[in-house]
């Protein structure tokens, strides 16, 4: 048996074994891949050596496939089909058509500015895998560090250096407070803080942007704090709260307008305060001298567009 040198076969012997396969010529063949009859010659005798049999008969009519060149033609045409879809699907991700983008937000900035910036993303890139985390910013900016997030949306916490994030616009939150429509206060006007104090609530711990947006309405009010609290992250709760109690819970505008949209099947309504209530800006954060990805960037050019648009 003829000595044989398969694993030294490359795509573009693969091509030209397709071509002939189809063409029927070696001219015509060598034409469609750019090269001259004596080189696309001189490579078909360099494959034949290396699989120690005739590949094509060369015929009156042109190149007849031997059984061993049809089963190579076949394969080729695999070989081929997969090599272009791996160049499509790379300049795909070069484009920002397509590849992998993970993001993390404050629920906030999630909602109003990181959903709409991805539903733009998505009529542009159907096939983007697009990973979105909403947390507190400690997290956040913890798992940015960590390699695990883009970018975010988000605050630096007390103690973090701030100098090795690149920050770009910051964008202010305000807060509703929402109750149930059964809630004792739900359709009065013009509240104080202080009618509100004696009343159960839900919101997150000590510290967070958010409580502390809450506690310094009252303090401004000079309103004593509220002692009966739950302290939780998870909307679910809040919502759970309010929903089955006498409970008030704050929100961010944007997820306050979500959950109101539908009061009839939510039962959600705010309460009409005569204080804003106002967060601490969040920026849109990345890591300084960290490369993203196309898609990554295209992303946060869509959310920088919604921000600018508001």
């Amino acid at each position: 048996m003829a000595n044989t040198h398969l694993n030294r076969i490359q795509p573009k012997h693969f091509a030209l074994i397709r071509a002939i396969f189809e063409f029927g010529q070696l001219g015509l063949a060598a034409n469609s891949l750019s090269m001259t009859q004596p080189a696309a010659s001189r490579m078909l005798a360099d494959i034949e050596r290396m699989v120690g049999v005739p590949v094509f008969q060369r015929t009156p009519k042109g190149m007849e496939p031997t059984e061993i060149g049809a089963a190579m033609a076949k394969r080729a045409e695999i070989v081929m089909e997969e090599i272009e879809e791996a160049m499509r699907e790379v300049d795909a991700i070069r484009r920002g058509a397509s590849g992998t983008v993970r993001v993390g937000a404050v629920t906030g900035g999630a909602l109003g500015y990181l959903v709409p910036a991805i539903r733009t993303l998505k009529t542009e890139a159907r096939n983007a895998d697009i990973h979105v985390d909403v947390a507190p910013s400690g997290p956040l900016i913890s798992n940015l560090l960590a390699g695990q997030f883009d970018f975010i949306l988000g605050r630096i916490p007390v103690g973090v250096d701030a100098r090795q994030f690149t920050l770009r616009l910051a964008r202010t939150e305000e807060m509703d407070l929402l109750v149930h429509h059964t809630h004792p206060l739900a359709h009065a006007s013009r509240l104080d803080m202080a009618d509100l104090r004696h009343f159960p609530w839900a919101m997150q711990g000590p510290g967070s942007p958010l409580r502390q947006a809450v506690e310094n309405a009252f303090i401004e009010a000079d309103t004593p704090l509220p002692t009966d609290v739950v302290n939780t992250t998870s909307l679910l709760v809040m919502i759970g709260m309010i929903a089955t109690s006498n409970a008030i819970a704050p929100f961010s505008r944007e997820v306050a307008d979500l959950l109101c949209r539908q009061a009839a099947v939510s039962g959600l309504v705010r309460l009409d305060i005569a204080q804003s209530i106002i967060v601490l800006p969040y920026h849109m954060i990345s890591l300084k001298n960290r490369q993203m990805s196309t898609l990554a960037v295209r992303l946060q050019d869509l959310v920088m567009r919604e921000f600018s648009a508001r």
